[in-house]
């Protein structure tokens, strides 16, 4: 049997997602092949023996190495894969981004790059000035904020802190203080699957979303939040991601591309993303496999 599409998945807060690319699924007239962890050691022998096989995956098993041999299948036998893992790689170094954006011409924060410790354990003498009175320090592939480090202000912390990752290239990066818009900080987080964008206002402490109006957008110039985000689209070249942007003088790219998304639900989470958006993003990644097919 082969179906058009491949869900793995593990994580206990990914089920309101799989229920809407399922429901998306039967929408689109495309068969759907959930593998979990009760039926995955049947679905891989099934998969590497010829008896069961797919079109397009949608892997959401990433860190758990005994889902690795599904999407090494998918790329052995040329199956379409969403957000290819070499293609999430690279797009996820945050200092190979920086460059990138910069030369397509997106603003960012001012940012210094240094090598990783193991490369360069001496550093030559940084010029701090230019970040302002406090800086942000960022392994270069850390993610949902580990190892990074708020409210840096001396060279001590920039050294201390690259040991924490010391394989990792690392950003020096001056603090973006976002413009306020109907009293609330002008930072937001945005959401790219296949052709659409989905803004929403995001609040740096609570982490909580609300969705950017038709209203907003109009009223703010914020249909400007999908074009920078289409920009960085075009660059990454994944299929889905977040990133997240800050209205200051301009439209500032503060933490560039995030693909391994926590589709918790606001219904199920505070910090959840809206309803709404996560079941629209979901039908567009449907939609990919449907074309597929």
């Amino acid at each position: 049997m082969r179906y058009d599409l491949c869900l793995p998945w593990y994580w206990e807060y990914d089920d309101a997602f799989v229920g809407m690319v399922e429901r998306a699924c039967i929408e689109e007239g495309i068969s759907l092949w959930q593998i979990k962890p009760d039926n995955l050691l049947e679905s891989i022998t099934a998969l590497y023996k010829g008896v069961t096989t797919f079109r397009t995956l949608l892997h959401r098993g990433q860190g758990e190495a005994s889902f690795d041999p599904i999407p090494r299948w998918a790329r052995e036998f040329g199956a379409r894969r969403i957000n290819p893992a070499e293609v999430s790689a690279w797009s996820e170094d945050k200092a190979t981004m920086h460059l990138e954006l910069i030369n397509a011409g997106l603003h960012t924060p001012h940012t210094i790059l240094l090598a990783s410790f193991l490369e360069q354990p001496v550093i030559p003498s940084i010029d701090l000035k230019p970040l302002g009175e406090n800086f942000v320090i960022k392994p270069s592939n850390g993610g949902g904020g580990e190892g990074v480090v708020l409210g840096a202000n001396t060279v001590e912390e920039i050294l201390r802190a690259r040991m924490e990752f010391p394989e990792q290239k690392y950003l020096i990066q001056a603090h973006v203080k976002p413009h306020h818009l109907d009293e609330k900080p002008a930072w937001f987080r945005v959401f790219y699957a296949r052709t659409e964008t989905y803004a929403c206002w995001w609040h740096t402490d609570t982490h909580i979303y609300k969705k950017v109006t038709a209203e907003e957008e109009a009223r703010f110039g914020l249909s400007r939040l999908g074009d920078v985000t289409k920009r960085i689209a075009s660059i990454c070249r994944l299929d889905w991601f977040s990133t997240e942007i800050a209205f200051a003088d301009e439209f500032i790219v503060v933490d560039y591309v995030n693909d391994e998304i926590d589709t918790r639900v606001q219904s199920q989470a505070m910090d959840g993303v809206p309803d709404e958006i996560m079941e629209s993003i979901a039908k567009q990644l449907v939609k990919i496999a449907k074309e597929n097919t």
